[in-house]
């Protein structure tokens, strides 16, 4: 996300060095003594234990910043909607609803911090946010007898923030809630169903919800967009290091909706629910309303085009409830699920 404070410049020189890359497809070969290894020790990641990954470490890229370089909120402050002025009803928030608490985290806050750790009541969670990808997913961050607390690595793979737990120092893909590198490789943490929203939504829907607050308002520029026109639809940033290439079939920045469905991920272009309304895949029903800020366009969140609100639900014996889904980028979808075609009419 917050990669450097004039980031544009930084991705278009990525993007020219990485244009030509001809990426690694072998299988991982972890390797304590590989000189990347060794670089990133030297780095601070000393207690990481390198002789295990499940990727190749040549997919793994510098986004710019040190280890916590993008430093994550770990003492969240909240405040009442009622003493929040600065929040466009159109700017985009991650709504969790857990163990009867409702909470909004505001994209505004996200960009410049990626992670919240958070416990709503007896629930610890890791509230993610990855710009590149525009990937917003919660995960419980308990792992059988260990709770995990994370902060950000400051390595992308994809283009997709690559957590590390503080517990481990394991590295974790956050698109896949997977841990990638070191001890806790393999391990896969659980999701926990939110929804990215339009602030007005979430206060018609939790009029008694908190919302996230800076705990010092003048450490970043809150409600600026540090990736103006990123998610134009010719925009080269995708190309910042895509593992197999981009998807050829669909504009690799369209949006999508990736979600479960039958047992298997699925993925619908955000433009055919825009124009559809309604889909049903399966017993998933997926909506779209207007109303919501696309984070990533205008230099300022609120002033972003229109790129509405997404609902995914399973219909069951009571009716629909929430599922977990993200709406990221095509090319998001194609790196990490490559056999999965998304679905354009």
């Amino acid at each position: 996300m917050t990669r450097k404070m004039n980031h544009s410049p930084f991705l278009v020189s990525m993007f020219v060095v990485l244009a030509g890359m001809v990426l690694a497809t072998s299988s991982p070969a972890a390797d304590a003594n590989d000189p990347r290894a060794q670089r990133w020790k030297a780095e601070g990641w000393s207690t990481t234990d390198f002789s295990k990954a499940a990727i190749d470490y040549s997919e793994i890229l510098s986004g710019g910043p040190p280890k916590d370089g993008i430093p994550p909120i770990d003492k969240p402050k909240f405040a009442a909607q009622s003493d929040v002025s600065d929040i466009g009803d159109t700017e985009p928030v991650i709504t969790v609803a857990l163990n009867g608490l409702v909470r909004a985290y505001p994209v505004r806050v996200l960009m410049w911090h990626e992670i919240v750790n958070d416990q709503l009541g007896d629930t610890p969670v890791s509230v993610t946010y990855c710009p590149l990808c525009n990937s917003a997913i919660v995960f419980d961050r308990r792992l059988g007898s260990k709770v995990l607390d994370f902060g950000t690595t400051g390595k992308l793979r994809n283009s997709d923030l690559v957590m590390y737990d503080r517990q481990t120092e394991s590295w974790w893909q956050q698109f896949m809630g997977e841990a990638i590198v070191g001890e806790m490789t393999g391990s896969k943490l659980k999701a926990i169903p939110a929804r990215m929203e339009s602030y007005a939504q979430f206060k018609q829907r939790h009029p008694g919800g908190q919302v996230l607050v800076p705990n010092n308002p003048g450490m970043r520029r809150y409600g600026f967009n540090p990736y103006q026109n990123y998610d134009k639809r010719d925009s080269p940033y995708p190309m910042f290091a895509i593992q197999g290439g981009l998807p050829t079939y669909i504009n690799p920045m369209a949006r999508v909706v990736a979600f479960e469905g039958g047992g298997k991920p699925q993925a619908v272009a955000l433009k055919l629910l825009s124009e559809k309304k309604e889909l049903a895949v399966d017993d998933i029903v997926l909506k779209w309303t207007q109303g919501q800020n696309s984070a990533l366009e205008a230099g300022r969140i609120a002033e972003g085009k229109d790129v509405g609100n997404v609902t995914v639900q399973k219909r069951t014996d009571t009716g629909l409830e929430d599922i977990v889904y993200d709406v990221t980028f095509a090319f998001v979808v194609n790196a990490f699920h490559p056999e999965l075609r998304i679905r354009q009419e």
